[in-house]
């Protein structure tokens, strides 16, 4: 990568195995908002950027180099050398190929764990659009002011002391529907210190997983997205109703697949690249509809 300066705005070239728009539609976060064809407004570790790419090109627009360095080349994880890893999990399997091919620019972004584990929370039976949508409501009523982009007034996620203050009621008023004690549960814990990245960072995956799960509503899926996304568990294989209709298509037949069996077979198969499989799959297999009938 090369970094320049122009005013305001910071360019980074020479930016392989990435692509911006498949980085953030694919899942893994919910605080992007499209302007245009590869251009977005992301807001993270309280801080705004819009950003867009061309090319092997990205654009930091209205903000500097410390910022882009420290915040935003880590956050996209743009340092790491995926071309290894994408090297690997095509001589490991043939499957996987297509899905590299296609998708082939996501990367694994490294987010503020508090707010994916509320995030995840939210997300259970949700589409979406429709976690963004409680997501940013939650910021817009406990979170802080950043800015505006294109005429739009955009807010922090809340820091944890902030989240220990919202009451299940609070919750509620949200429409945050039947999660509200699983997100009450877990604001307490965060803002107690009972749970957060420091004190988890120095456990086993087995027992991170399980330490996880004991705030309310949290289960596999959700331990080891918030494992994959914010605490550099890059093994973690989260299976949910499209990953696991994905994998019986693809490795199974078709043939019905316990959750248990498929998180067993991603560690045997991809071992410390699951994620990173997880990922391709997921993008690819969503968007070809795969295991649906309808592809």
């Amino acid at each position: 990568m090369r970094i320049l300066e122009d005013n305001k705005n910071i360019i980074v070239e020479n930016v392989a195995d990435f692509n911006l728009e498949q980085t953030l539609e694919c899942g893994q976060c919910f605080r992007f908002y499209k302007q245009n064809e590869q251009e977005y407004v992301v807001v993270a570790y309280k801080h705004l950027l819009h950003a867009k790419q061309e090319g092997q090109t990205l654009f930091f627009l209205n903000t500097d180099r410390d910022t882009v360095e420290n915040l935003w080349i880590p956050y996209f994880d743009l340092e790491r050398n995926y071309d290894e890893i994408k090297k690997f999990l095509r001589e490991k399997d043939e499957i996987l190929k297509n899905a590299i091919t296609e998708k082939g620019g996501v990367r694994i972004l490294n987010q503020e764990f508090h707010e994916v584990l509320i995030s995840f929370i939210i997300s259970q039976n949700k589409q979406i659009p429709q976690i963004k949508q409680l997501v940013r409501r939650i910021s817009e009523t406990y979170g802080t002011y950043l800015g505006k982009i294109n005429g739009e007034a955009y807010y922090s996620f809340p820091d944890i002391k902030t989240l220990g203050t919202i009451s299940e009621q609070d919750f509620r008023k949200m429409k945050t529907g039947f999660r509200a004690p699983y997100l009450f549960d877990a604001a307490q814990k965060l803002s107690k210190g009972e749970i957060s990245a420091k004190r988890l960072s120095g456990l086993t995956e087995a027992e991170m997983q399980k330490k996880l799960m004991e705030i309310k509503g949290v289960g596999e899926k959700v331990a080891n997205c918030v494992m994959l996304f914010s605490l550099g568990c890059r093994s973690a294989f989260p299976v949910d109703v499209w990953i696991k209709r994905i994998v019986e298509t693809l490795y199974f037949d078709g043939e019905e697949i316990s959750k248990d069996k498929i998180r067993e077979f991603a560690s045997e198969h991809y071992g410390a690249y699951g994620g990173y499989a997880q990922q391709y799959l997921f993008c690819f297999g969503r968007e070809k509809r795969i295991g649906t009938g309808k592809e």
